[in-house]
């Protein structure tokens, strides 16, 4: 509720910091550029409703209105400009870009006058929501809920160390979860005992932690990995106790001069201008996408009704982002009662296969309807394909590092997906899980550019398997 009600405050001062910002637009544009008569037109009133539903969409969108509660002034100051640089790139093309001005320079001073104006408008009341945000957090009426992972010396030493700062960090401790016996002295602490490690899953949801401490000896790699392995697919912050060693290599990257020393794990690898590019590219490409293949999905249409009894479509829930399931849709290229039998996975002799069934997966035009899955956010371009839980089990027992995928969206194609195409069984699945793991520990614009020229290609020659 506390961070639903930021997002309404958000949501608010950016609608009405727009709507100033462009009315102020309209005025310098009049008096300073065609220095004509000021006259607030129908068009003028118009604008000052569907100018500030565009920003708050194209907010939206980027994802500016996520842990709102974890915003910071340096965010704040980055995110608005990469965003007021798209906007007004997109809003001087579409609405003034054919304003007719006697000096070319009139088009620059267009452009850059709305950047500024919507820049420090937009800016202002986000630095003010935050900054009062950040306040409230240091001290101490809001944070998130924190459990420790360790029974021993090491976790009450940071326990004591955190909950003595003058600005709290916003950890707000449940209790440990011991993982090899427990410190008489943390028994002895304000700290709640929830018990070992089997009820580790149990401790999270019923407390709703957001935030997760392992204390656990930096020496004891095994116990650490699958710590970190086990909670991957969940959406949580996950902070190590560094040692030494990791001081002194530089394994400690600090978000605050004032907190204390923690390793975070699960950090971002792609920077946040990068992810905001990234879902704004995901979407006008597969807007795009779907309006010149709109023939295509017609003959498809077409030749899959008439190849086949059943319908055109076929959706299956698939596991997404930390683990929640969607509908993942295609068209279909097996006969309609396929697994009448149970789950299956398909080879390349499979006889449920049907004949343009068979070149729609070479092509990969049977994947054509997620981009519709892109566009309402279950999945990307580029990531790591997604599996039903039926395989998934299977695939944890032998691969329990499966769950790191699951940091990320599912995409129409992954590195994993140019390498090996479709997987017959669950050991190719395993084979191909590594390159899919790579591109989530390495995952970049740059690299999902390679990733669509790849599957471009495959799909232009038809070589896929």
């Amino acid at each position: 509720m506390d961070r639903k009600r930021e997002v309404v405050w958000y949501l608010i001062t950016d609608f009405i910091f727009s709507t100033l910002a462009w009315a102020l637009f309209f005025i310098y544009r009049k008096v300073y550029i065609e220095k004509s008569q000021l006259l607030f037109d129908d068009k003028f009133y118009l604008g000052l409703i569907i100018i500030p539903l565009f920003w708050v969409i194209l907010y939206y969108i980027i994802g500016s209105y996520r842990d709102v509660l974890k915003r910071h002034r340096l965010r704040d100051l980055g995110e608005t400009f990469i965003i007021s640089l798209i906007g007004c790139t997109v809003l001087f093309f579409l609405l003034i870009i054919n304003d007719q001005y006697v000096f070319k320079t009139d088009y620059y001073k267009a452009y850059f006058g709305l950047f500024v104006i919507h820049f420090s408008l937009a800016l202002i009341p986000k630095l003010i929501i935050t900054q009062r945000i950040v306040k409230s957090i240091h001290r101490g009426d809001r944070g998130f809920p924190t459990l420790i992972i360790g029974g021993n010396e090491s976790a009450l030493t940071i326990y004591n160390e955190i909950i003595s700062l003058s600005n709290s960090p916003g950890f707000q401790f449940k209790g440990f979860i011991s993982t090899n016996g427990v410190d008489r002295a943390l028994m002895d602490s304000p700290l709640q005992y929830f018990g070992g490690y089997d009820q580790l899953n149990k401790v999270i949801e019923e407390h709703d932690i957001h935030e997760i401490i392992i204390a656990v000896e930096s020496s004891e790699h095994e116990k650490i990995n699958k710590i970190i392995t086990d909670l991957s697919d969940k959406e949580l912050s996950i902070k190590l106790i560094p040692d030494t060693y990791d001081l002194l290599t530089g394994g400690v990257k600090m978000t605050s001069i004032f907190g204390a020393p923690l390793i975070q794990v699960n950090r971002e690898i792609m920077p946040v201008w990068q992810q905001s590019i990234k879902r704004i590219f995901d979407i006008l490409v597969s807007i795009i996408a779907l309006i010149i293949l709109t023939p295509a999905f017609i003959i498809l249409a077409i030749l899959i009704k008439s190849g086949s009894k059943g319908k055109v479509f076929f959706s299956q829930e698939r596991i997404g982002i930390y683990g929640k399931p969607f509908m993942i849709y295609k068209f279909r290229s097996m006969v309609s009662d396929a697994e009448r039998t149970g789950p299956q996975l398909s080879s390349s002799d499979d006889n449920r296969i049907t004949k343009i069934g068979r070149f729609m997966r070479r092509t990969r035009l049977d994947e054509i309807p997620q981009f519709f899955n892109v566009i309402i956010g279950d999945m990307s371009l580029v990531g790591p394909r997604p599996e039903r839980q039926f395989y998934i089990d299977q695939i944890v027992q032998k691969a329990p590092h499966y769950k790191h995928l699951q940091k990320v969206k599912p995409g129409i194609t992954s590195w994993g997906q140019v390498k090996y195409g479709y997987a017959e069984n669950v050991d190719e699945m395993i084979a191909r899980l590594k390159y899919d793991v790579l591109y989530v520990e390495n995952r970049s614009l740059g690299l999902d550019a390679k990733i669509l020229i790849y599957t471009v290609l495959i799909v232009l020659k038809g070589v896929g398997k």
